[in-house]
């Protein structure tokens, strides 16, 4: 079974600057995951991943998925009480930040975790990243998941450049 993809940036895809948009109908976590994992293999360091949605949505699912493609093989959990987890990718590809930004209150308690220095060296994913858009870098890749019917879920992916124009065919 494969998602449903559909394309709603027409003309140039991937052209620099020129945000690119994507949306996919899942059947469950193992697709919501795949999409991810096709996500991962255009994503390198300083990029960054918002994803939004409901509690229960599938944010950590998603970014399962990012971490699989990218050679993470460690358990992938949310880290909503110790903030952040790093994680080391295959040999060769690059390290993983995933931020949940669920309890905190503030943009400077985003910064204190190191937030910046992190966003410079890692693909940092980010649950709850919608918070603070303040302080997001304007390039972020944003993902915002919807809840349906039973294990139905609704991804719309947003950003410039090939990470999101790659997603087009992507094979789920």
């Amino acid at each position: 079974m494969s998602a449903h993809i559909h394309s709603d940036t027409p003309a140039h895809p991937g052209q620099p600057g020129r945000p690119e948009r994507r949306t996919f109908e899942t059947d469950g976590p193992g697709q919501t995951a795949r999409v991810g994992r096709q996500l991962a293999t255009a994503l390198e360091p300083g990029d960054t991943v918002l994803v939004a949605g409901d509690l229960g949505a599938g944010k950590t699912c998603f970014i399962q998925g990012i971490c699989a493609g990218l050679g993470v093989g460690e358990p992938v959990t949310s880290p909503t009480f110790t903030l952040v987890n790093e994680y080391d990718g295959q040999p060769g590809r690059v390290p993983v930040a995933h931020f949940d930004l669920y309890r905190l209150d503030s943009p400077d308690a985003v910064l204190e975790l190191g937030f910046d220095e992190y966003a410079d060296t890692c693909v940092c994913l980010v649950e709850w990243g919608d918070r603070f858009p303040e302080i997001m870098p304007s390039d972020a890749i944003t993902v915002h998941i919807e809840i349906g019917d039973g294990t139905r879920r609704m991804l719309e992916i947003t950003g410039a450049g090939k990470a999101v124009a790659g997603l087009e065919g992507a094979a789920c």
